[in-house]
């Protein structure tokens, strides 16, 4: 028997493994784009601001320390949620695809407008259904069947 908080913590720690390992390996890999250290540092400066370039490599700590806290309350979210829609019982894929693209816009759209007032423009391009891609594949989805594995028993 699964227990809600292995539950929850497995699918943080899935959901927050995959998401900033596709991080990494897309944009600093593949792209070229950045490094994984200022993906990190970038989290953090959500919170540290500037300082979070300039402090040394405690901030790439802390932001992959925040990168998990984040991805461990979307996955206690979804769990809260989950037997209160009938449909997340109905596809599990399905389930995890729009769940994905609900955190990406809670992320894109909420969130960070409100850390950091001054973005770049969002267009639709290939970056941005990118992003949109690694959130639904590597989070939404893991979160979504991890989830309902531990609620399977009770339907």
């Amino acid at each position: 028997m699964r227990s809600k908080v292995r539950t929850i913590v497995s699918s943080g720690l899935v959901a927050g493994t995959l998401d900033i390992t596709a991080a990494i390996l897309i944009y600093a890999g593949i792209l070229h784009k950045t490094t994984a250290e200022k993906i990190l540092q970038s989290i953090a400066s959500g919170i540290f601001k500037k300082e979070a370039y300039t402090a040394g490599t405690e901030m790439t700590f802390v932001g992959l320390g925040l990168h998990f806290l984040i991805a461990f309350i979307f996955a206690w979210f979804y769990f809260k949620i989950f037997p209160y829609i009938p449909f997340f019982k109905i596809n599990t894929l399905l389930s995890g695809v729009s769940y994905g693209f609900f955190i990406w816009v809670v992320m894109n759209l909420v969130v960070l407008p409100i850390v950091f007032p001054v973005l770049p423009e969002k267009k639709l391009d290939f970056p941005l259904l990118l992003s949109i891609l690694i959130v639904i594949f590597c989070v939404g989805i893991p979160i979504a069947f991890i989830t309902r594995k531990y609620y399977a028993k009770w339907y």
